[in-house]
Protein backbone atom coordinates (compact mmCIF):
# COMPACT_ATOMS: atom_id res chain seq x y z
CA UNK A 1 0.00 0.00 0.00
CA UNK A 2 1.53 3.33 -0.74
CA UNK A 3 2.02 6.09 1.61
CA UNK A 4 -0.15 9.50 1.39
CA UNK A 5 2.50 12.29 0.11
CA UNK A 6 2.77 14.81 2.27
CA UNK A 7 3.79 18.26 1.35
CA UNK A 8 7.18 19.14 2.41
CA UNK A 9 7.90 21.12 5.67
CA UNK A 10 9.91 24.27 5.14
CA UNK A 11 11.50 25.71 8.32
CA UNK A 12 10.57 29.18 9.24
CA UNK A 13 13.76 30.89 10.00
CA UNK A 14 15.63 30.64 13.06
CA UNK A 15 17.09 33.27 15.08
CA UNK A 16 19.06 32.31 18.06
CA UNK A 17 18.34 35.32 19.87
CA UNK A 18 14.53 34.34 20.34
CA UNK A 19 15.43 31.14 21.71
CA UNK A 20 14.57 31.07 25.54
CA UNK A 21 14.25 27.94 28.04
CA UNK A 22 11.13 30.19 29.46
CA UNK A 23 9.55 33.53 28.68
CA UNK A 24 12.28 35.99 29.48
CA UNK A 25 10.85 38.62 32.63
CA UNK A 26 11.60 42.05 34.19
CA UNK A 27 11.95 43.54 37.34
CA UNK A 28 8.71 44.64 37.41
CA UNK A 29 7.27 41.13 36.62
CA UNK A 30 8.51 39.13 39.80
CA UNK A 31 7.07 38.63 42.99
CA UNK A 32 8.07 38.56 46.61
CA UNK A 33 7.24 34.82 47.55
CA UNK A 34 8.18 33.45 43.65
CA UNK A 35 10.39 30.42 43.91
CA UNK A 36 13.66 29.23 41.78
CA UNK A 37 14.43 25.85 41.57
CA UNK A 38 17.37 23.69 40.44
CA UNK A 39 17.19 19.91 39.84
CA UNK A 40 18.59 17.88 42.86
CA UNK A 41 21.92 16.50 42.56
CA UNK A 42 23.68 13.42 44.38
CA UNK A 43 27.01 14.64 45.76
CA UNK A 44 30.18 11.75 44.78
CA UNK A 45 33.90 11.12 45.58
CA UNK A 46 34.40 12.18 42.19
CA UNK A 47 33.03 15.89 42.43
CA UNK A 48 34.47 16.40 45.95
CA UNK A 49 38.00 15.60 44.47
CA UNK A 50 36.92 17.82 41.43
CA UNK A 51 36.50 21.20 43.79
CA UNK A 52 39.38 19.90 46.14
CA UNK A 53 42.00 19.80 43.06
CA UNK A 54 40.30 22.80 41.56
CA UNK A 55 39.93 25.44 45.25
CA UNK A 56 43.11 23.62 46.36
CA UNK A 57 41.86 23.06 49.77
CA UNK A 58 43.84 20.16 50.98
CA UNK A 59 42.42 19.93 54.70
CA UNK A 60 42.28 16.16 55.45
CA UNK A 61 38.60 16.58 56.55
CA UNK A 62 38.04 16.63 53.00
CA UNK A 63 39.21 13.57 51.86
CA UNK A 64 40.77 11.61 54.44
CA UNK A 65 37.99 9.00 56.16
CA UNK A 66 39.97 8.47 58.96
CA UNK A 67 40.97 11.63 60.09
CA UNK A 68 37.44 12.92 59.41
CA UNK A 69 36.36 10.03 61.73
CA UNK A 70 39.07 10.64 64.85
CA UNK A 71 37.73 14.41 65.00
CA UNK A 72 34.22 13.37 64.67
CA UNK A 73 33.00 13.47 61.37
CA UNK A 74 30.78 10.14 60.18
CA UNK A 75 32.84 10.63 56.90
CA UNK A 76 35.19 13.24 55.18
CA UNK A 77 32.42 16.71 54.87
CA UNK A 78 32.20 18.27 51.39
CA UNK A 79 33.88 21.51 51.20
CA UNK A 80 31.62 24.53 52.25
CA UNK A 81 32.19 26.80 49.01
CA UNK A 82 31.16 23.45 46.95
CA UNK A 83 28.01 23.42 49.09
CA UNK A 84 27.04 27.14 48.78
CA UNK A 85 28.28 26.92 44.94
CA UNK A 86 24.68 24.71 44.65
CA UNK A 87 22.94 27.89 45.43
CA UNK A 88 23.97 29.81 42.25
CA UNK A 89 21.85 31.75 40.25
CA UNK A 90 23.06 29.99 37.43
CA UNK A 91 22.27 26.56 39.12
CA UNK A 92 18.56 27.61 38.89
CA UNK A 93 16.42 28.98 36.23
CA UNK A 94 16.43 32.30 37.48
CA UNK A 95 18.68 33.50 35.25
CA UNK A 96 16.31 32.14 32.18
CA UNK A 97 13.43 33.99 33.42
CA UNK A 98 15.56 37.41 34.16
CA UNK A 99 16.98 37.51 29.98
CA UNK A 100 18.94 40.52 29.78
CA UNK A 101 18.17 42.27 32.40
CA UNK A 102 20.88 41.02 35.10
CA UNK A 103 23.40 43.60 35.40
CA UNK A 104 25.52 41.67 38.43
CA UNK A 105 25.27 39.08 41.77
CA UNK A 106 25.96 41.80 44.67
CA UNK A 107 26.25 39.67 47.31
CA UNK A 108 25.64 37.13 49.09
CA UNK A 109 25.73 35.52 52.82
CA UNK A 110 25.39 31.91 54.25
CA UNK A 111 25.39 29.78 57.37
CA UNK A 112 26.51 26.09 57.12
CA UNK A 113 24.11 24.35 59.45
CA UNK A 114 25.14 20.82 58.72
CA UNK A 115 27.28 18.46 57.14
CA UNK A 116 27.59 17.47 53.47
CA UNK A 117 29.18 14.56 52.72
CA UNK A 118 29.76 12.04 49.26
CA UNK A 119 26.31 10.18 48.45
CA UNK A 120 24.20 13.09 49.75
CA UNK A 121 21.51 14.34 47.48
CA UNK A 122 20.64 18.30 47.42
CA UNK A 123 18.05 20.07 46.95
CA UNK A 124 18.68 24.20 46.07
CA UNK A 125 15.65 26.62 46.02
CA UNK A 126 15.77 30.83 45.73
CA UNK A 127 12.99 32.41 47.16
CA UNK A 128 12.30 36.36 45.94
CA UNK A 129 12.15 37.94 49.42
CA UNK A 130 12.59 41.50 48.26
CA UNK A 131 12.60 43.60 45.48
CA UNK A 132 13.93 47.44 45.75
CA UNK A 133 13.60 49.79 42.62
CA UNK A 134 16.63 51.95 42.55
CA UNK A 135 16.27 53.87 39.73
CA UNK A 136 16.54 53.00 36.60
CA UNK A 137 17.83 49.34 38.05
CA UNK A 138 16.35 47.30 40.92
CA UNK A 139 17.52 44.77 43.68
CA UNK A 140 16.45 41.46 43.86
CA UNK A 141 16.81 39.85 47.02
CA UNK A 142 16.59 35.66 47.78
CA UNK A 143 16.79 33.47 50.74
CA UNK A 144 19.17 30.48 49.26
CA UNK A 145 18.90 27.41 50.55
CA UNK A 146 19.77 23.49 50.37
CA UNK A 147 18.21 20.52 52.07
CA UNK A 148 19.25 16.97 52.01
CA UNK A 149 17.73 14.05 51.67
CA UNK A 150 16.33 13.65 54.76
CA UNK A 151 14.54 16.89 54.49
CA UNK A 152 17.19 18.70 56.64
CA UNK A 153 18.57 21.95 56.22
CA UNK A 154 22.09 22.01 55.07
CA UNK A 155 22.38 25.57 54.46
CA UNK A 156 20.40 28.80 55.01
CA UNK A 157 21.68 32.37 52.88
CA UNK A 158 20.97 35.43 51.32
CA UNK A 159 21.57 36.28 47.75
CA UNK A 160 21.65 39.97 46.56
CA UNK A 161 21.18 40.76 42.37
CA UNK A 162 21.20 44.16 40.78
CA UNK A 163 18.61 44.38 37.60
CA UNK A 164 17.68 46.53 34.98
CA UNK A 165 14.13 47.72 35.05
CA UNK A 166 12.15 49.20 32.09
Amino acid sequence: MAQPRTAPVTPEAFDPETFHVVPARTFEDLRVGEVFRAPSRTLTDAHAAAFQTVSADNHPVHYDAEWARRHGHPAPVVHGLQVLAFTAPGATLFPHFIGDVFISFLELSCAFLAEVHSGDTLYPALTITGLEPRGDDGVVTTAATLHNQRGELVLSGQHKYLLRRR
